[in-house]
Formats: structure tokens, C-alpha cells, sequence
């Protein structure tokens, strides 16, 4: 059965879960991403955020193994636990661009030596805005991010989970100056990393026409989001057996500042 472009995405992520250096575990979102992509070749990669994996001395993922019909086996797959895991990453060149990529070409090797095939699904720069695009988008375009909000995921199914949006600035514009954008939509820690998608089925808009078909293009990459806080003084309250801090709250204000898909172009080249 073919997939849906949702069923698509679904396969297109990844969650990464980190070993911290003097401790702690955390989690992020990956995607898959093709560079170099030719008619016969590319070299497959998993893009996240530099903070996602920095002083993460180990990490884990699972990937979905493919069945007989060269479709996803749902609910079959096979763990990986990778030692050095931050220096396996390679950071985007400039400091402030928090994103970076991971070959994958060995893991698929070992795996393809013991007759093992996965399932994922690629995407690449095909799915960055052209000027085109840009020209006809009007704005509060609709937008999909997949990723492991908190890291909750389907663990049986190795599915991530969806959440919908809108643009809350410009897309045409840079935010602040820097090559970023906002959404409008619910951003929490395990969600850094995810793909923030332009996705609109069946029909919509542009500044010339409604259109009856689907329009879809990777416009970037979640890597943060503002938040209040609700504070008072902070101060030690003493208690019969124990002293107690009391904390600052930080309450997310459901904005998400994103990496536009621009900035995967310096990746390729990069790695052979």
C-alpha cells in the first residue's frame, strides 16, 4: 500500500536519545536528509542541533526494518547505541547555526551484513522553498512539525507525533536579521530538531489562485522557543528536616523560533 505524505514523515524522523557527560539523559528529534543527492548516489545523513547532542557521550535510536514489500515492518526494528556520540557529529560551520549532521552510511553497512534493510524515508533539498514559492506564499500558512515533544513517542510502533501550526512571522523575511523564522504552535523540550513543514492538502492558497492539489517544502528546523516565567524571590524556607529552594518557572508562550532549510545547503560537499 502506498504511503501518505503524512505516513511519509512519519518514517522521517528519528528520536535521539543522549547519555550526558557527569550525567542526565536527554532526548531530540532527528530527521533523515539526502546530500549530494545524484541519479544513482547520496549520502544519507540525520540533521539535528548542535545542543541536542552536545557532551552526550552516548546515544540511541531505533530504526523501522523494512518487510518483504520494501515497506515499513511496523513494530520491528533494531536498536542502536553509539559511544563518542557528540564527536560523530558534524556542526554547521557557523557558530551561531545550531544544527548538525550524522552520516549514517556505516550503521546501514553493518546492517546490510547481516541482511538487514530499513525503512526511512529522505528528504532533501528538492523540498526548500524556491523563489517561486516564496513569491506566492501569502502568509498564516499552515505548518506541520513531527518530532518527541517531552520524548514521548509511539515506543511499540516507532512513530513520532504531529503537531500543527501556522506561520507567525514572514517566512519572505529574516527574523531579527538571522536566517529564522516563528510558528505558532506548541514547543516543547524533545522537540528540538524536528522538520517544520509547509503542508497543505487538497487545495490552497497563493497570491494569483486556489489551488486543487498539495504543496509541500521543508521550510526548517525547530532549534528553540521563548518563554515567561512566574518568579517571586527566591529564597530558603526552612523546614523541620530539610531546606527548600524555591524555583522560577519558565511557561512556554506555544511561539517555536526556526532554522530555515536554507541553511542545510552549507552541508553539502561537506561530506562524501
Amino acid at each position: 500500500m502506498e504511503l501518505s505524505p503524512a505516513e511519509q514523515f512519519a518514517h522521517s524522523t528519528v528520536r535521539i536519545e543522549c547519555d550526558l557527560n557527569g550525567g542526565g539523559v536527554s532526548t531530540g528529534t532527528g530527521f533523515f536528509y539526502a546530500l549530494n543527492r545524484s541519479d544513482t548516489q547520496h549520502v544519507p545523513v540525520i540533521v539535528t542541533n548542535k545542543h541536542v547532542v552536545d557532551g552526550a557521550v552516548r546515544g540511541r535510536f531505533l530504526l523501522t526494518l523494512r518487510n518483504g514489500e520494501g515497506g515499513p515492518d511496523i513494530g520491528n526494528t533494531k536498536a542502536f547505541q553509539l559511544d563518542n556520540f557528540q564527536g560523530r557529529w558534524i556542526p554547521h560551520p557557523d557558530a551561531d547555526v545550531d544544527l548538525c549532521v550524522m552520516p549514517i552510511a556505516p550503521l546501514l553497512r553493518e546492517a546490510e551484513a547481516t541482511n538487514t534493510q530499513f525503512f526511512f524515508i529522505t528528504m532533501d533539498k528538492e523540498l526548500i522553498p524556491s523563489a517561486a514559492d516564496l513569491e506566492d506564499m501569502l502568509g498564516l500558512e499552515s505548518i506541520m512539525m513531527v518530532g518527541y515533544p517531552n520524548g514521548l513517542w509511539d515506543r511499540v510502533n516507532n512513530l513520532p507525533i504531529f503537531r500543527k501550526g501556522v506561520l507567525a512571522s514572514d517566512y519572505k523575511q529574516d527574523w531579527n536579521g538571522r536566517k529564522e523564522f516563528l510558528i505558532d504552535a506548541a514547543c516543547f523540550p524533545g522537540s528540538s530538531g524536528s522538520p517544520v513543514l509547509l503542508f497543505e492538502i487538497g487545495s490552497y492558497k497563493t497570491r494569483k489562485a486556489t489551488v486543487m492539489g498539495s504543496r509541500i517544502r521543508l521550510l526548517g528546523v525547530l532549534y528553540a522557543g521563548p518563554q515567561h516565567t512566574v518568579e517571586g524571590d527566591i529564597k530558603v524556607v526552612t523546614v523541620p528536616t530539610q531546606q527548600k529552594a524555591v524555583a522560577v518557572a519558565g511557561i512556554p508562550n506555544n511561539l517555536g523560533i526556526i532554522i530555515k532549510s536554507e541553511q542545510l545547503l552549507v552541508f553539502e560537499g561537506m561530506v562524501r
